[in-house]
């Protein structure tokens, strides 16, 4: 009896220990780095310019209203039910867009985050306050501000209706950064001015004296300011309705060049090792063993063929991710759209409407790499010169929302 016992019991436990073995394993599968994206874009395109190339027929170079778009009005963000949450990661990893799911937050406040929170989407479009702006010089600024207001509601009241509003609050707002004092919601666009906004939401909240002595690392890695996603239920609500939310925007193409240059064509101890390395051995016939070990060196083209993948060997990055998808624009009704092409103007207006102080004004300092000529509309044509017609245009069609919801005029095609 004994010797059956024994071989039961041997038998029991390592069944058990094969199943924990099993879970454990898919968990990690399921959890790991490379995994971030869960849910690729069902547009993207094969990575070979000849497949590319089959995909557009007869397409011309003028920006166009995408058939997705003339057919129908609805669902246009596909903006999809997560079924778990996100959990809250480090700056740093925040920084690079990573985020990861899980199944509890913060003990008692688990059931709030995995049930769907109902809110009334889009929230309510507010008046600008205009009390605090002083003088008549902002007059410009101020119809330039009420006619993109007005164009990006009308745009996403004709087609972006949300047919089923059971989203993840948390997710949506993970990018809003939060000034209580003077009641400002601001999301974070890169390589859109965001390294001086966090700078000057510093000022504001009374962290630095001026936005011209913070150090980069400070303003990205710091922890000094807060995202709505930190705050309980009650409190996102709060802010959301009551609280003047901004966000600022540039070109989508200017915008995605001016991502590859700061991270590819710089030494970057994450961009090359992760982005790099996967890029080059994808998408590099006959690729040295320097380039596959450090990542460095990447091609404009490869950039491009990695971000039309619909199998991309690494996930996006909120560097080129669309704003559609980070700030989600067709949801929370913002009130103010500022453009990096005006960022000036635009900045120090929305200061002057949130009352600031009369001596804060917006940097004009680049942030990085300052040697650098700044990307603009003749440095994009020198890199979109490297592919083809039928290339461009599927880079056009991958940010068509930015392009349309914006009001920004034809690409480089």
């Amino acid at each position: 009896m004994k010797a059956k016992q024994v071989f039961f019991s041997v038998l029991l436990f390592g069944t058990a220990g094969l199943l924990l073995f099993m879970y454990l394993q898919a968990w990690i599968e399921e959890h790991h780095t490379g995994k971030i994206e869960k849910k690729r874009d069902q547009k993207g395109v094969s990575v070979t310019t000849g497949k590319i190339q089959k995909q557009i027929t007869n397409q011309n170079s003028e920006v166009h209203m995408p058939e997705d778009l003339k057919k129908k009005g609805g669902d246009l963000l596909n903006l999809g039910s997560p079924t778990r949450v996100l959990r809250k990661i480090s700056h740093s990893q925040r920084e690079n867009g990573a985020y990861r799911s899980t199944e509890a937050h913060q003990g008692a406040k688990i059931e709030v985050f995995q049930k769907p929170i109902q809110m009334d989407w889009p929230l309510v479009t507010q008046p600008l306050n205009k009390s605090l702006v002083q003088g008549n010089k902002w007059k410009k600024a101020d119809a330039t501000q009420e006619k993109r207001r007005s164009f990006l509601h009308e745009f996403c009241k004709k087609y972006g209706r949300v047919n089923d509003p059971k989203f993840n609050l948390f997710h949506i707002v993970s990018r809003i950064y939060v000034e209580d004092k003077h009641k400002i919601l601001y999301c974070e666009v890169p390589k859109a001015g965001c390294s001086n906004w966090k700078r000057i939401l510093m000022v504001l909240n009374g962290l630095a004296s001026s936005a011209y002595n913070i150090s980069h690392d400070t303003v990205h890695y710091g922890k000094h300011l807060k995202t709505l996603d930190s705050f309980d239920l009650k409190g996102v609500h709060m802010r959301l309705n009551t609280y003047t939310k901004a966000v600022f925007v540039r070109d989508p193409m200017e915008r995605l060049v001016s991502a590859f240059r700061d991270k590819f064509e710089h030494p970057n101890s994450y961009y090359h090792p992760v982005f790099g390395k996967a890029i080059i051995k994808k998408y590099r016939p006959n690729a040295s063993a320097e380039a596959l070990n450090n990542g460095s060196g990447v091609k404009f083209k490869e950039f491009a063929y990695y971000l039309l993948d619909a199998h991309r060997p690494v996930g996006m990055d909120i560097h080129w991710e669309r704003v559609s998808k980070l700030c989600y624009p067709c949801l929370i009704n913002y009130d103010f759209v500022g453009k990096f092409e005006t960022l000036g103007e635009d900045a120090n207006y929305f200061l002057q409407l949130i009352g600031a102080p009369k001596e804060l004004t917006f940097p004009n300092f680049k942030d990085r790499h300052s040697s650098d000529e700044r990307t603009n509309a003749h440095v994009v044509r020198q890199y979109l010169k490297d592919l083809s017609t039928a290339e461009r245009q599927l880079i056009y069609d991958f940010y068509h929302l930015d392009y349309l919801m914006f009001n920004y005029t034809t690409p480089h095609l």
